[in-house]
């Protein structure tokens, strides 16, 4: 497996307040690369919280949609890379609040790549988008690069139109030479810590913690689910790909395996903690989400030598197993998340 060789600090985190962010901080940490932040307040109960994070590097509470405390920060911090994952990331609040959604997921980028532009010191950014910005036909085929873009819902929308911005920004520098963008899309990630409504492993860790029967929808929709540190480690891979002159724009990162299905996911679950997890399905289906959705990854595998250490059934597993250390053998969220980092690492040594 392809590691990754000089990838230069310090990095900004938009969002490192958040599920991904906090592990990509963590991830950067062990690793060596210096990181800074930038994100919304925490949320209470989230990883950040509970890895009492606060403090721990250089950052700022601010919204991304502030460009002139964004660009002050950026002046302050001078970050050689930014990797941009600040969002409105759930489906279902996006129907509850579609223009936020578009506003902080569309205007927010744009703020971000302008200040990326016009600082020399920047070298690339990356923008996290998602696997939901394919043109989703429930086939079961899995989605390419340059498959077409349409989204189903105001948060795949959003989405789509992130990554318009990113192609003309990615326009600009091919006239201009300037700073460097690629739009990383990946499946659903899913670990230990992520704690956020409207999600399968978090409400499963909730009823568990809770001691109640939890409430699943959906049960034959499939998904690529995926360790979250699979991906994380793989924009790290493509920014620095980009970073040597590669040409790619835009780069997947999904499991290798077909798609499982959300049955498949709450029993893998269940037989990881056998004691806590209850569950129910209902028998209705919520046509506001996708049926089937997989992802091709063969561009990250053999472009940048980007390989999944966690298959989904390991991945679903080692997520619950992280709840249970927390909450039963006392281990700290840091500590935790230290052992899956330290396990990936060892793979990719």
């Amino acid at each position: 497996m392809t590691k990754l060789q000089n990838l230069p600090g310090p990095m900004l985190i938009t969002g490192h307040t958040g599920f991904k962010g906090t592990w990509m901080t963590f991830l950067c940490e062990q690793i060596g690369i210096p990181v800074v932040g930038y994100s919304l307040e925490p949320v209470r109960d989230s990883l950040f919280d509970r890895a009492n994070r606060r403090g721990k590097i250089n950052e700022k509470f601010a919204n991304i949609l502030d460009p002139d405390v964004y660009s002050s920060f950026v002046q302050e911090t001078r970050p050689s890379v930014v990797l941009h994952m600040a969002a409105q990331p759930l489906v279902l609040e996006s129907y509850k609040n579609p223009e936020s959604t578009f506003e902080v997921n569309v205007m927010g980028t744009v703020n971000v790549l302008r200040e990326s532009r016009k600082n020399d010191f920047i070298l690339c950014t990356g923008v996290v988008t998602t696997d939901k910005v394919y043109e989703n036909l429930n086939d079961g085929r899995k989605y390419v690069e340059s498959d077409p873009l349409l989204g189903g819902d105001p948060y795949s929308a959003s989405k789509v139109a992130t990554e318009a911005v990113v192609r003309a920004w990615q326009k600009i520098d091919g006239v201009e030479k300037s700073c460097p963008v690629v739009s990383l899309r990946a499946g659903n990630v899913i670990g230990g810590g992520d704690f956020a409504e409207d999600r399968i492993i978090p409400d499963l860790i909730r009823g568990a913690l809770s001691n109640s029967t939890v409430i699943i929808r959906n049960r034959s929709s499939t998904r690529p689910w995926q360790h979250v540190l699979d991906p994380l480690y793989g924009y790290l891979m493509a920014i620095e790909h980009r970073l040597n002159g590669g040409p790619t724009e835009a780069i997947n990162f999904g499991p290798i395996q077909e798609s499982l299905s959300v049955e498949n996911l709450v029993s893998i679950a269940m037989s990881s903690w056998p004691e806590r997890i209850r569950v129910e399905f209902m028998k209705s289906t919520n046509t506001r989400e996708a049926q089937s959705l997989q992802l091709n990854s063969n561009l990250a595998q053999s472009v940048i030598g980007w390989e999944p250490v966690w298959n989904q059934e390991e991945a679903i597993r080692d997520s619950v197993l992280w709840w249970k250390r927390y909450s039963q053998e006392k281990m700290t969220a840091s500590e935790a998340c230290k052992q899956d980092i330290l396990k990936l690492l060892e793979l990719k040594a």
